[in-house]
């Protein structure tokens, strides 16, 4: 039987972003498969004709190029990967459009590094581009530009799940389905004959992470853990997720349809306002600020601000205005925001009623340390990834 919250949501998604794995566009020898692309393609033109809005999040640049250049074995220097991923972009993008052109349809590719989303300028220009481009009928094909991210210049987005859950919380998508050649989440390692299909998880929690038993990457970056913690981001964010096997000939079309296959993930609520969604997951981050757990329960529980009284801990150098982290006393990170006050005042008044502020400083710029709408909840359970 269906489940009916897995109907509603695929039957009210327009917008969708499809992340591709790269074993799914990969052969066993690491190489771009055509025929794989061809028949994301046609499923791709199938979406579409139902009235529906996709954006493309693709891997496969590395394996295409390795095709280009006729290579056998992977690149284990960064220069060396990132030349064979700048040789195969452009390889990748010619498959999708070969693969759509049949149908008289258009690919555009964008290449993104982590920072063009941290830049609040730069993010809404992305957003506004791919807006468009869905408003001319194209098929946006996003991929991180490989050729110039480094995890040592901090522009990378480690790997495409993680960029996926962005683009879909930047364009406030409707559904995101992360395709790989894992068929769903197991309730325990796949490879034990016992192991079942988790058809539906309503709350990400330590228990569901438990479940994570991911192999050698090889060519992909990405794993189970990857793909929980994006289904994660996207779901408070309220937007729907999906993982299934990419390799399966309808993949698309049996999530659409509403199909019990693979593991759904409901978004919670409504959706969460476009500025939250920048703060909570795309905005360059300044500072911490760790608090009690009065004042994590008062901002999860009951969506309060955050005064001084419930703040521990402040880190970072930072002025009234910037994005912080705010934590609890075991590091785990639950919400963002812009906080009122900077890190050499807060230092003086952490832990002080609001009413000591004005004594301490001799000015009360505000009452709250991060004012409720300018602070995003990003994580409600407590994580084991």
């Amino acid at each position: 039987m269906i489940d009916p919250l897995r109907k509603e949501a695929v039957q009210s998604a327009k917008l969708i972003v499809v992340k591709i794995g790269s074993r799914v566009l990969t052969t066993a020898q690491g190489l771009l498969d055509i025929e794989r692309v061809e028949h994301i393609g046609q499923q791709c033109h199938e979406l579409l004709n139902s009235g529906r809005q996709i954006v493309v999040v693709s891997s496969g640049a590395v394996g295409a190029g390795m095709g280009r250049l006729g290579m056998h074995d992977k690149p284990c220097t960064l220069p060396e990967l990132q030349a064979v991923a700048a040789v195969g972009q452009s390889c990748l993008t010619e498959a999708y459009e070969r693969a759509l052109g049949s149908y008289g349809r258009h690919v555009a590719q964008l290449l993104l590094v982590a920072d063009d989303l941290h830049d609040r300028g730069r993010y809404l220009n992305i957003r506004n581009t791919l807006r468009s481009l869905l408003k001319y009928g194209a098929i946006p094909i996003v991929n991180e530009n490989d050729s110039v991210s480094t995890a040592e210049l901090q522009t990378t987005f480690g790997d495409n799940d993680h960029l996926a859950a962005l683009v879909a919380t930047l364009l406030g998508a409707d559904a995101l389905i992360l395709l790989s050649d894992v068929e769903c989440l197991f309730d325990q390692d796949p490879e034990n004959p016992e192991a079942r299909r988790v058809s539906t998880v309503r709350c990400i929690d330590a228990a569901t992470e438990s479940m994570v038993h991911d192999r050698s990457a090889g060519v992909s970056k990405g794993g189970m853990a990857s793909k929980l913690k994006a289904a994660k981001t996207v779901n408070e964010a309220g937007i729907h997720c999906f993982i299934g096997s990419g390799r399966r000939e309808s993949i698309l079309q049996e999530f659409v349809s509403g199909h019990d296959t693979g593991t759904f993930f409901p978004g919670r609520n409504d959706l969460m306002p476009a500025k939250k969604r920048w703060l909570g997951w795309s905005a360059s981050v300044s500072g911490k600020l760790t608090v009690d757990s009065g004042a994590r329960q008062a901002v999860i529980e009951q969506g309060s601000s955050l005064l001084p009284a419930g703040v521990l801990a402040v880190a970072g150098n930072f002025v009234a205005g910037d994005v912080v982290t705010i934590e609890t006393t075991d590091g785990n990170c639950f919400a963002r925001g812009f906080v009122n006050y900077n890190s050499r005042d807060l230092e003086q008044i952490k832990g002080l009623q609001t009413e000591r502020v004005l004594e301490i400083l001799g000015v009360c710029a505000c009452d709250e340390v991060i004012h409720r709408d300018d602070l995003a909840v990003i994580c409600r359970e407590e994580s084991a990834l």
